[in-house]
Parts: structure tokens; sequence; C-alpha cells
């Protein structure tokens, strides 16, 4: 199992990790920096995270298998540098109440719910997928593939919405 998996360990260890570091990171506050700034550009970050694992998916589709790696180890980078700010901002920044009034109230909060849970979920997704490509397993990277690409794509496109949606509240 370790020869399929030399990754595993790892793995699992950032999966937990990541999701409880950005847990804790969230109960700290570093005043006295501006960093206002960054919202529209980490949804900036998933719109393209989103379009580029598109452009990944129809590289592989055309035998293009080189544009696909820089395709897919692009949308890694982007997805750490996405985590990296998103902490940061709200480490800076008081936490933003959605203002939304009725049905709006309700989709806006199945997004946000969804989103998070799925990106909890997509960090080991994703690494052993990667792993798996790194491995040259591409039947085990393509079945995996074929889960890690929609839930990738949701929670990328949900950031977007609901930047859109929450950002006529940001003070």
């Amino acid at each position: 199992m370790a020869a399929q998996d030399p990754y595993k360990r790892i793995i699992i260890t950032l999966s937990v990790v990541i999701p409880v570091a950005v847990a804790v990171l969230f109960r700290v506050r570093i005043p006295g920096y501006d960093l206002s700034f960054l919202p529209p550009v980490y949804a900036t970050i998933n719109g393209l995270t989103a379009v580029l694992l598109v452009g990944a998916v129809v590289a592989i589709r055309r035998g293009k298998r080189a544009i696909h790696e820089a395709l897919m180890k692009t949308c890694i980078g982007l997805s750490a540098a996405f985590l990296v700010m998103y902490v940061l901002y709200h480490m800076t920044s008081d936490p933003t109440p959605y203002g939304g009034e009725g049905a709006i109230r309700i989709v806006y909060y199945f997004i946000l719910i969804s989103h998070i849970v799925l990106s909890v979920a997509i960090t080991p997704l994703v690494l052993f997928t990667f792993s798996r490509a790194l491995s040259m397993d591409f039947a085990r990277h393509k079945a995996l593939a074929k889960f890690t690409f929609p839930i990738w794509l949701y929670v990328a496109v949900t950031g977007v919405l609901v930047y859109w949606m929450i950002s006529p509240y940001y003070a």
C-alpha cells in the first residue's frame, strides 16, 4: 500500500492541519493592517482557478498532458495563494455579516455552507489526485479526478458567488 500512496501520511496530515489552522487563525486578530483590498483579489483567484480547471480538463481530453499538468500546478498554486490571502484578510478584519433578506438569504447560506464544507473536503482530494499523477499512477489519478474536478470547480465558482453576494455589505 505504501508504494501506491507514497504521500499518504503527508496528505492526511495536511488535510487535518490546514482546516484546523484556518479555524484557529480565524480567532486571531491583528489590528492595524488594512487588507480590505483582498476580497476581490481572492475572488478573482477563485474565478481564474475555475477557468483553468476547465482548461486543464479540455487539455487532457485533447491529449495535451504537458498543458494539463502546467494548468493543474497553477490551480494548486492559486488555491494556496487564495488560502493565505483569505486567512490574512480574516485575521486583520472584522467579520462581515450578510445583509440580504428573504429567500436570497437562504440561497446565500446554502451556497456558503456547501462551499465551506466542500472546501475542507477538496484538500485531500486534490492532494491525492496530484500525488497519483506524480507517482505516474494515471489510472488511479483519472479515477479520483472524476470526483475531484467537479467538487473543486464547485468550490472555486461558489467562492466567487459568495464574494458577489456579500460584497455590498463590506464596511
